[in-house]
């Protein structure tokens, strides 16, 4: 009788212990699932935030962080979208809410404080930019720093930060229009001319200081176009820039002449320049 009943029970353990085995299986199968989900979800993060519309990366942000918003790695996505897209006000709710959380770094203050910057809130990124350690040195939070300086007429500081941030970068073009536009704006007209000629010997796409550039020799009384690298377009439109400048200045008769041959230069109708001319003949 032992015997009729060991054997059932037997049978019994054998099956629990193969259902344990089946579910164990099922367990690692579920896993694995879930390990590529994990794999593919990053994959997918990685194209939206560089290869996507940001407007389209953005909802895609807001889907996944509103699922999961414990998770830094899609907040800094949705932070990252929306300044890829241009949204500052937004951008910089974003970041403050990824500085709040775990794992949050000194990068994400620079973002931070880069998005206040873009939205006009210049205390506040002071703010953010004075509690980041100084033994964090980047291009970028200098670069930040520079801009938040100038703001603040603290030229002294300003000039400091530039020189930083043109130190710790391979690309310095950007950042030297900036220089040169601070020292544009304090009157300090040759300084600025010379960084500008630097900005566009490192990039020579870079219109916005070419057009400073004229500026700030126009600024001098010099109506020469610098010999720098330009399209036919390109140089009406800094002829007329230099118009601009001898009407601010009171120049007139130079001006006219700028104008016109701005217009005789540009190989389209140009309508801005045309405008202008008119009018201070009219005058």
């Amino acid at each position: 009788m032992r015997q009729q009943f060991l054997i059932p029970s037997i049978v019994m353990v054998g099956l629990i212990l193969s259902a344990c085995e089946k579910e164990t299986e099922e367990e690692k199968v579920e896993r694995t699932f879930q390990e590529i989900n994990v794999i593919d979800e990053t994959n997918l993060n990685e194209v939206l935030l560089t290869a996507a519309d940001p407007n389209e990366a953005v909802t895609y942000f807001q889907g996944a962080t509103s699922q999961n918003p414990d998770r830094i790695d899609l907040q800094r996505g949705l932070a990252i979208s929306l300044s890829r897209a241009k949204r500052a006000t937004e951008a910089a709710s974003a970041w403050k809410k990824v500085t709040t959380m775990k794992g949050a770094t000194n990068v994400d203050k620079v973002e931070y404080a880069d998005a206040l910057v873009r939205s006009g809130d210049w205390g506040q990124a002071k703010k953010v930019l004075d509690s980041i350690p100084p033994t964090f040195e980047t291009f970028k939070r200098y670069r930040l720093e520079a801009v938040v300086a100038d703001s603040k007429k603290d030229w002294k500081r300003a000039d400091h930060f530039y020189e930083t941030a043109v130190g710790l970068t391979t690309r310095p073009a950007g950042v030297m229009n900036n220089w040169g536009y601070s020292k544009l704006t304090r009157g300090q007209y040759a300084e600025a001319e010379r960084l500008f000629t630097e900005a566009i010997r490192q990039d020579k796409s870079l219109f916005t200081a070419k057009n400073n550039l004229v500026l700030a020799r126009a600024a001098q009384g010099n109506y020469n176009l610098p010999v720098v690298p330009m399209s036919q377009v390109e140089r009406a439109m800094l002829l007329n820039t230099m118009g601009i400048s001898a009407v601010k200045q009171g120049d007139v008769a130079t001006a006219k002449n700028l104008f016109r041959e701005a217009i005789a230069t540009h190989p389209q109708h140009y309508d801005e320049a045309v405008r202008s001319l008119r009018a201070l003949e009219e005058a």
